[in-house]
């Protein structure tokens, strides 16, 4: 069903290559992507099917579970492809101080799933993601 959301959702937002981090995830989020390919594409400028695939699996806290939100595992596998996976306690710690909660259920409490409210929270984390995983990297 999320899937079926995602695609009737409007694609008119380009992302221009000067753009911050945070603007990208913000306009890939808003193009369709979930919030962990949001994320890795905006921090890695890679969008690979393969790497896309493999992150539509985090979405919605791992497969739609509502666990680890699918923005902190992106951060994660993007520190990872430029060789900072070892820095991934850092986002950990960093998201849950600034967000309060990793788990996507408990990040999205206020709102009703898939609502346009829910969404914008999941487009601001997603970006605020990007931005502490770049961040991290220029470290």
């Amino acid at each position: 069903m999320l899937h079926r959301i995602l695609k009737s959702l409007p694609r008119e937002e380009k992302v221009a290559e000067e753009e911050g981090v945070g603007e990208k995830a913000g306009k890939y989020f808003a193009s369709g992507q979930n919030c962990a390919q949001a994320v890795i594409r905006a921090v890695t400028d890679r969008e690979d099917d393969e790497l896309m695939a493999i992150a539509k699996a985090f979405g919605g806290g791992v497969g739609n579970s509502k666990c680890l939100c699918g923005a902190a595992n992106g951060g994660v596998v993007a520190l990872a492809l430029k060789g900072k996976g070892a820095r991934a306690d850092r986002l950990i710690r960093e998201f849950r101080e600034k967000f309060g909660a990793t788990c996507c259920s408990a990040l999205s409490r206020p709102y009703r799933w898939n609502s346009a409210e829910h969404r914008a929270n999941c487009r601001r984390i997603s970006e605020e993601t990007a931005v502490m995983v770049e961040e991290i990297l220029n470290r």
